[in-house]
């Protein structure tokens, strides 16, 4: 009993601190750009994301039986490899040495403010477990390179989409003369698009788990037209809500001609510079009149984009614009919190699959294929998430919300809103496109700078966060293999597992 309530006490404490650096790291991924843009206190998003990714945790939970190890190997072949009485010891230490290994890299990348893949973190892991314990060829590389894909597909599909969104705003409401006025316009159509995808990335990505419980099948085609008819309705009851709210919403300013627009004189600076750029190219290339007449030109346009320059340093906000972001802030909330209840329902798993996987490997002596989840893990879980965001999940906020781009609530929107777009996306597909929400996320927020130019990002931010993702599942590996060596020489090799009394019954 003395090495089992050891044991026991390791697999409870090393779910707790893979689940507590999860939420000082992962958590970003909902609430981060909701800070950045100054739509939520840091204070008021501890408090949600608390509220959500807990509910998500806990009231959803996860399915953790094809989560536990990802399709990295089959564990049964652990119990072929090794005898009835170490085996399911074995299975623990490496699931304790792949919890282990999965909470000091996040540890790590938390320290250096990287928001890095915590399902890469745990794959990792337990691949380093995979190949210490059943040897190379005892990993399925195939599912494992599925996996790593998603570290290229989820950051260029959101960052595409996010591109497209922000800049079909900015040409649509923040370019135009009265940016308030379109806004009114097209609030009420957003809402609607809104409430769709977040109704179906709800049922997809955050209720997945209740689903299979209830061994439903969200890809019936009875099933998808159901949820698609609930997302219109909500659509709809959006769109109207929307529309009675902003009925009394008139601009600051009375006269549209008498204010310039911040944004659209940005466009004209860049556009300005280019041209610059262009005549240069023409008076260095060209002779006689018509480099004269290229030089008088060039000399115009310096002066137009001198004058453009001061425009945007004397004028860089204004009522109207402010009022235009508020409309945005809501939005940008509601998608947050949505995004982090989704959040909490499947990534708790990377913290309670490997715990129940070892849990039951030492509680019952023996291995299976499938294992349950006991409602106090999920509880672990769910606190443990919120006790690492409210301790230190500030490091990883303050990457993702201020220093890869400059965030304002509509930009913020706009990169939660292509997230969960490329997350609903991904759900819907028949292959099953694997998608890092991390990588989702700070690909939505690259998206957005990109769409404002290349000098609207923070460049050596995006190599440090680059290298964490590149470098998490190798590291991960190379952890769990330390982790597992010091586990089974303590509790295999030295024989201190043979001292438990296994009954007759559960040995084959």
């Amino acid at each position: 009993m003395g090495v089992e309530f050891i044991l026991i006490c390791l697999i409870v404490g090393c779910g707790f601190y893979v689940a507590w650096n999860i939420g000082a790291n992962d958590v970003a991924n909902a609430m981060g750009t909701s800070v950045g843009s100054g739509a939520l206190t840091l204070k008021w998003a501890v408090v949600l994301a608390a509220i959500f990714e807990f509910a998500g945790a806990y009231i959803v939970g996860a399915n953790v039986s094809k989560t536990v190890r990802k399709g990295i190997f089959d564990p049964m072949e652990i119990g072929n490899q090794y005898s009835a009485e170490h085996a399911p010891y074995i299975l623990a230490c490496g699931m304790i040495a792949a919890l282990l290994a999965a909470g000091t890299w996040l540890l790590i990348a938390t320290w250096m403010s990287w928001p890095v893949s915590t399902t890469h973190s745990i794959v990792g892991a337990v691949v380093g477990f995979g190949v210490l314990a059943l040897g190379y060829n005892g990993v399925l590389w195939s599912q494992v390179g599925m996996i790593s894909a998603g570290w290229v597909i989820s950051p260029l599909l959101s960052g595409t989409v996010a591109y497209l969104i922000f800049t079909i705003i900015l040409k649509t409401v923040f370019y135009n003369r009265d940016p308030v006025a379109a806004a009114r316009l097209i609030a009420p159509r957003l809402v609607f698009i809104l409430m769709f995808v977040m109704t179906g990335m709800t049922c997809y990505k955050g209720l997945k788990p209740m689903w299979k419980r209830l061994e439903m099948d969200p890809k019936d085609a009875t099933f998808m037209l159901s949820v698609a008819a609930v997302a219109a309705v909500l659509g709809f009851i959006g769109y109207c809500i929307t529309k009675y709210a902003l009925r009394n919403t008139i601009s600051v300013a009375t006269d549209s001609n008498s204010q310039s627009n911040p944004h659209s004189d940005a466009d004209v600076s860049r556009s300005l510079a280019k041209t610059v750029k262009h005549l240069q190219r023409v008076k260095n290339s060209s002779s006689g009149e018509l480099q004269e007449k290229a030089k008088n030109l060039l000399g115009d346009a310096e002066s137009l984009q001198d004058a453009a320059f001061e425009q945007i340093t004397t004028n860089t906000d204004s009522a109207e614009l402010r009022q235009v972001e508020r409309i945005f802030t809501v939005l940008q909330i509601f998608t947050a919190c949505l995004v982090a209840f989704a959040h909490g329902s499947n990534d708790v798993a990377n913290a309670i699959g490997p715990l129940s996987a070892a849990y039951q490997a030492v509680t019952e002596h023996a291995i299976s294929k499938t294992s349950s989840t006991p409602n106090w893990a999920l509880l672990l879980g769910g606190l443990g998430i919120v006790t690492g965001l409210a301790t230190w999940g500030w490091k990883v906020i303050k990457t993702v919300g201020e220093k890869i781009t400059e965030l304002t609530p509509s930009r913020g929107f706009c990169a939660e809103f292509a997230a969960a777009i490329t997350i609903l996306f991904a759900s819907v597909l028949p292959i099953g496109l694997p998608i890092s929400t991390t990588h989702t996320l700070v690909g939505a927020v690259l998206g957005v700078g990109l769409a404002r130019g290349l000098n609207a990002l923070n460049l050596k931010t995006m190599r440090d966060i680059l290298a964490g993702w590149a470098i998490t599942i190798p590291a991960g590996a190379i952890l769990c293999m330390l982790f597992y060596f010091i586990l089974k020489l303590v509790f295999i090799d030295s024989g201190w597992v043979d001292s438990i009394q296994i009954p007759a019954d559960t040995v084959s």
